[in-house]
């Protein structure tokens, strides 16, 4: 056999396990890139909450401005 063609056991030992903790690392990766978007969905909706509040708020203001702006004497 050809010495240059042989598999070194050590390398092929160290590349395995070097390959074995990138995966740990992307599937941590993965589950903190799901907690960040459902952060963000979580979010969006107290976003849109938040902006039916002040519309209802801005509404009622309006009408009661109007009201009393248009009062008759």
């Amino acid at each position: 056999m050809d010495h240059d063609n042989q598999i070194d056991i050590f390398k092929y030992g160290q590349l395995v396990a070097t390959v074995d903790s990138l995966e740990k690392k992307i599937d941590k990766l993965e589950k903190s890139v799901e907690q960040l978007c459902e952060l963000a969905n979580k979010s969006k909706g107290g976003m849109w909450a938040g902006m039916m509040v002040v519309s209802a708020l801005s509404s009622f203001v309006g009408f009661i401005s109007h009201y009393f702006a248009t009062k008759p004497n």
